[in-house]
């Protein structure tokens, strides 16, 4: 019924350390919602190492997948089916970046912090470089929201 997607291979260390504690975010992809059309809700989250993102369509015609560069190193890229539910197991601390493909120039993105990490500053502007501008409104802001 949905396809997870384990990323960077910790699995093993992640269930040692205390899957317990780790907490699963549902984030609804949506034709309409708080933020205006075509949004991720929430569209940022501070998570823990450990955590699942569960992305569930609230309405059709959305997918996620990530976006490029936007992810810490060495972590295997998402690319969901359209209409269709996606779990990530983040593993590795970082920024992470996902958005809907086909809403991408209308600014349908999701960030989220994991752990400690601060967002490199040529990442940032290398993506709002090749962004979209109501894209790279929105991501202007969730960058902000994960400082």
């Amino acid at each position: 019924m949905f396809k997870s997607v384990f990323i960077a291979g910790l699995v093993g260390l992640t269930m040692i350390g205390g899957a317990a504690s780790a907490t699963e975010l549902q984030v609804k992809m949506r034709n309409q919602g708080a933020e205006g059309p075509m949004v991720f809700e929430p569209s940022t989250a501070k998570l823990k190492v450990g955590d699942t993102i569960r992305f569930t369509p609230a309405d059709p015609g959305h997918n996620v997948e990530s976006i490029p560069g936007l992810a810490p190193a060495g972590v295997a890229p998402v690319k969901g089916v359209i209409g269709k539910e996606v779990v990530v197991k983040v593993a590795k601390p970082g920024v992470y970046g996902f958005k809907c493909f086909p809403h991408w120039s209308m600014g349908m993105v999701f960030v989220a912090k994991v752990g400690d990490a601060k967002l490199d500053p040529a990442v940032a502007n290398a993506t709002l470089a090749s962004a979209p501008p109501l894209t790279k409104r929105r991501l202007t802001a969730a960058f902000n929201a994960i400082k």
